[in-house]
């Protein structure tokens, strides 16, 4: 019988540690985590560990093809981020794009999915500079539980199956039906998979590095793919890519110092709209109240708007500081007692809403703590794969405009907009937590809705996953799960909200891990697969 992923009703409670928490989607992917942690790793080299098996276990959301980012709290005290994020070809500018997209190219759009979306992949550089710069172990021994996944097979878990599912109208060419799905058809529930090009692609990444992937083999497969189908990757614009280091943008929210990655992640959507929340008192509203979901959502769209219409590559355009104070104080006067109306969400066009990700965090008993997200955009991502690697390509090109006068305007090496973003959340002096909220456009409103219930109404870690969520959507309605909906979607209504009822699936992925004064505790998203793994 397939199960219906809305009516989950398992109980869950936060899991405590004492030497690592691993937190992720996937049972066996969290497991692999807390192998690095047994090994003598800390918690980079498990978070490396727990992505690589990801990128087997759910395949559907990650993959060497898509990009990378992190944001972290070393044990010495250090806080950083780190971004992979991949770059447009430099022969992709907007005029061959349209060309090769449209028979008139006047009226040309950014395509969703094939080859013309698939920017430089961050992945394997990322996983090798995270354990290089901050971990105690090898690429290779990280590597090793995804390779063995991938070789000897796994059964897959029911949310993963179902979004296997988009797999079979996605891939029209027979080399990635053959690689991702049998005789046609997407894996069922408990049924065994084995992604052996996949697992040889990873086992030639321990052996040689990751410059296969850039400089390599890989390389030239993946470029040669891209290039078969239109496209215009080459082999020089992966040789190109360098991993950057970073400081992230911070606020405060209720005493707790909050960190998100800047441009051209949307972390400022988070951070604008907690300066706004605060602003207006939302979090001193009851927590089962319309009071409450309005005003925190009102401060969501506000942020939604600026961050939609200024977050790009820094490289390529300013970027004002939408996370300061006191440009909050100024748009926290718009937020009133009825719903604003005609609140742009996302920038024109772009498909991003609901993109699959995968997150997840790590603490550790030295007080290591990482948020850590991998992703290719879209699922499967552009429907392609590198012929003999099983690499799928990510479609996060779909996120530029080829409008001129768009801020995220397809330009030749520029980085797409991106939603992905990881979190810090600083508690106290030697209090700190790794969280994120996957889920494209849900990402940044998770953040708002988590925290919130960790700081303003004192929650436990796995509580405050499990409270019902609601999200702002592109089409100007509020979704709400149906437990939110039962007590106050009407009166919601009344404030003119345009209510709607969504499956829970659609409300993200959160993960959290924890390191309070040498207690580490950790917590899973109650609407995925997944684990908290201890140690």
């Amino acid at each position: 019988m397939e199960p219906d992923l809305d009516r989950f009703t398992s109980r869950r409670s936060t899991v405590y540690a004492s030497e690592g928490i691993v937190a992720t989607s996937q049972p066996l992917a969290a497991e692999a985590g807390r192998d690095l942690l047994r090994q003598g790793g800390n918690a980079f080299d498990a978070a490396v560990a727990t992505a690589a098996a990801l990128n087997v276990v759910e395949p559907t959301s990650t993959g060497l093809g898509g990009d990378v980012f992190a944001c972290y709290r070393t044990a010495d005290g250090d806080v950083g981020a780190m971004r992979a994020c991949g770059h447009a070809p430099a022969g992709a500018t907007r005029e061959r794009v349209r060309r090769a997209v449209a028979e008139d190219p006047d009226e040309a759009e950014m395509p969703d999915r094939g080859p013309h979306t698939v920017t430089v992949p961050g992945t394997a550089r990322g996983w090798e500079a995270t354990v290089q710069r901050l971990g105690r172990l090898s690429l290779a021994d990280a590597l090793q539980p995804a390779i063995r996944y991938a070789t000897e097979g796994y059964p897959v878990t029911e949310v993963v199956a179902a979004q296997w599912r988009h797999a079979e109208d996605l891939f029209a060419n027979e080399r990635a039906r053959a690689t991702y799905l049998v005789d046609g058809q997407s894996p069922a529930v408990g049924e065994t998979v084995r992604l052996p090009e996949l697992g040889e692609t990873m086992a030639r990444i321990a052996h040689e590095g990751a410059d296969v992937v850039y400089e390599g083999a890989v390389g030239d497969a993946i470029a040669r793919a891209v290039q078969d189908a239109g496209g215009f990757l080459t082999a020089e614009d992966l040789a190109d890519f360098e991993t950057e280091w970073f400081d992230p943008l911070s606020t405060t929210y209720g005493g707790v110092e909050v960190f998100e990655l800047g441009p051209n992640n949307q972390g400022q959507i988070a951070l604008e709209a907690l300066n706004i929340a605060a602003e207006s008192g939302a979090g001193e509203h009851p927590h089962g109240s319309a009071d409450r979901v309005h005003a925190f959502a009102e401060a969501t769209k506000l942020a939604f708007h600026d961050g939609h219409h200024y977050v790009t590559d820094p490289d390529y355009e300013d970027v004002p500081p939408l996370h300061d104070p006191a440009y909050a104080r100024e748009r926290a006067r718009q937020v009133g007692d009825e719903a604003s109306q005609d609140v742009a969400v996302g920038p024109p066009g772009v498909p991003g809403e609901d993109a699959d990700t995968v997150l997840l965090c790590v603490a550790d008993a030295a007080g290591n703590v990482v948020s850590y997200i991998n992703s290719r955009y879209m699922g499967f991502g552009s429907g392609l794969v590198a012929e003999g690697t099983g690499v799928a390509l990510q479609n996060r090109g779909a996120s530029f405009s080829l409008d001129p006068d768009d801020p995220n305007r397809l330009e030749p090496g520029k980085r797409p907009f991106h939603t992905l973003v990881p979190a810090l959340a600083r508690f106290g002096d030697d209090d700190w937590a790794a969280f994120g909220t996957m889920g494209g456009y849900m990402q940044p409103q998770g953040h708002v809705q988590v925290l919130a219930n960790l700081v303003d109404y004192g929650m436990g870690l796995q509580r405050a996953l499990d409270e019902p969520r609601w999200r702002y959507r592109a089409d100007g309605t509020l979704a709400v799960e149906d437990r939110l909906a039962e007590g106050i979607g009407p009166a919601l209504a009344r404030r003119g909200h345009d209510v709607r009822v969504e499956p829970a699936t659609a409300f993200g992925g959160a993960q959290i891990a924890r390191y309070a004064d040498g207690t580490l505790s950790g917590a899973t998203e109650p609407r995925k697969d997944g684990q908290v793994a201890p140690y």
